[in-house]
């Protein structure tokens, strides 16, 4: 099997493979219910099995995997309950990114922002479904970076790392403009420097997707109750 991950460092092998199983959870590279492989994992990256054991172990404390056994190692398919709370956060940490970044906008920052939603834009048009969800993912990642506050950047990457999959498995679903308006009124308060209108629309935009989300755990906890 060929994991749809990136390249990876050498020098720094445990760290190196965290990080990159990481980006494809947070990116929706991988999805609900995918099965990892250790020595097959190994193999593709080009080292011993014992760097990613470590990085499943250490995503497995952060939940962001699950251990069904040692031999069989899961993205988890989240419940409800578990989506709901993942939501509550984000809506909470990433609105409150928003408001705290507001205030330290740069012309820098705001060109970012601005490149990520053309391009974002590009890729829907597209119909580039990947490159959608990467740009997606940034967007909030680096939103989340402008606050300055590395432990809430901190958090909300964890937050992803749990939804990124099941984002990706519901993305198809959005509409154009679900996807993307609430990023292009994130930038405009941002450029008046509004810190209050940035959160709102941050927010907005987590909740305005949450239900077709919660839609398919909702599915998938009926298949398994009838299987």
């Amino acid at each position: 099997m060929n994991y749809p991950i990136g390249q990876i460092n050498h020098s720094y092998l445990g760290s190196s493979v965290y990080t990159m199983l990481r980006e494809a959870l947070i990116m929706g590279r991988l999805k609900p219910d995918d099965r990892l492989r250790i020595r097959e994992l190994a193999a593709q990256v080009g080292t011993s099995v014992t760097p990613v054991r470590d990085a499943i172990l250490q995503l497995a404390k952060e939940q962001a995997l699950i251990l069904k056994t040692p031999r069989d190692i899961r993205v988890p398919q989240l419940t409800s309950a578990q989506f709901i709370e993942i939501r509550t956060l984000r809506v909470s940490l990433e609105g409150s990114g928003a408001l705290h970044a507001a205030a330290l906008m740069t012309p820098s920052r705001l060109a970012d922002l601005d490149a990520n939603i053309t391009q974002n834009l590009q890729a829907i048009d597209d119909n580039d479904l990947s490159a959608a969800l990467r740009l997606n993912s940034e967007f909030h990642l680096m939103l989340a970076q402008m606050a300055d506050m590395p432990l809430l950047s901190q958090f909300i990457g964890s937050l992803w790392m749990r939804t990124g999959p099941l984002v990706a498995q519901a993305y198809a679903h959005f509409s154009h403009q679900m996807a993307i308006e609430h990023h292009q009124e994130v930038l405009a308060a941002l450029r008046q420097q509004d810190g209050t209108a940035a959160q709102h629309a941050i927010q907005q935009d987590i909740l305005d997707g949450s239900d077709t989300m919660l839609a398919f755990i909702e599915h998938a906890e009926d298949n398994a109750k009838d299987a």
